[in-house]
């Protein structure tokens, strides 16, 4: 074949190549290990978090993902009546995975005070993602491991407060409730009894049926309303100070 035509034909082919292409090449598979900022709005409520830990005076802190983080807006009237009262600042941000609070932990928002109690809610994120991107069970719950070591590396005086992975999905068939149970298991095993303690409360999300108490979410699938937060607070908060009480 003569070299021209050789190069046009490449060329041709090249530019018949879908656009997404070149994206997924600059967007790889994250790891759910590697410590990575996800954003410039982040950075804005990371700094905001660096600000409270240097004021200090803090004894609980919920850290996580959109599921904790809008106990700050629809969950506010709960928070106020059950965590304020106890001196608990709330770390979570929307669409965080385990990669980005590593991130953020290594970044110093659990240094300059010693918390009594940590509540951890994450990993959702990493597993309902789009396909192209998401982490596998393994992934995640490695991910997870090591978000539990970073808490307690950087909060040893701390009882961390694992909560298992809210469910997902109104029906009880969702594969992702298959999904749930595999790394939720895995996260039982974390519980020593003495500085970490795995709590599973998705049953009171769910009716005898398994499916979800769409009343419960404001999505009717994954994130509370006020009346879930009241449900998540009822069921925590005798556990919250049992643990702050612990020498």
């Amino acid at each position: 074949m003569n070299m021209r035509i050789g190069f046009f034909i490449l060329g041709i082919i090249l530019l018949a190549q879908p656009a997404h292409l070149g994206a997924q090449t600059t967007q790889p598979h994250q790891s759910t290990t590697q410590p990575v900022l996800k954003s410039a709005g982040e950075m804005k409520m990371h700094e905001q978090f660096m600000e409270l830990a240097k004021k200090g005076d803090i004894d609980v802190v919920f850290l996580g993902d959109s599921i904790t983080d809008f106990f700050r807006n629809r969950g506010k009237d709960v928070w106020d009546q059950y965590f304020a009262p106890i001196k608990a600042v709330n770390f979570g941000i929307s669409g965080d995975r385990t990669q980005h609070v590593l991130w953020r932990i290594d970044n110093g928002e659990l240094t300059g005070f010693d918390a009594k109690v940590i509540v951890l809610m994450l990993g959702t994120n990493n597993l309902s993602v789009p396909k192209s991107v998401r982490n596998t069970n393994e992934e995640t719950i490695e991910g997870m491991k090591l978000v539990v070591a970073d808490i307690r590396s950087h909060q040893p005086r701390a009882r961390l407060l694992l909560l298992a992975i809210f469910p997902r999905g109104k029906a009880p068939t969702n594969p992702y409730r298959n999904d749930l149970k595999v790394v939720n298991a895995a996260l039982a095993q974390l519980d020593d009894g003495k500085n970490i303690f795995f709590m599973d409360i998705g049953s009171n999300f769910l009716n005898p049926d398994g499916s979800l108490k769409t009343e419960l979410f404001i999505d009717g699938n994954l994130h509370p309303n006020a009346a879930g937060y009241k449900v998540w607070a009822e069921a925590i908060i005798g556990k919250v100070k049992e643990l702050m009480a612990m020498p």
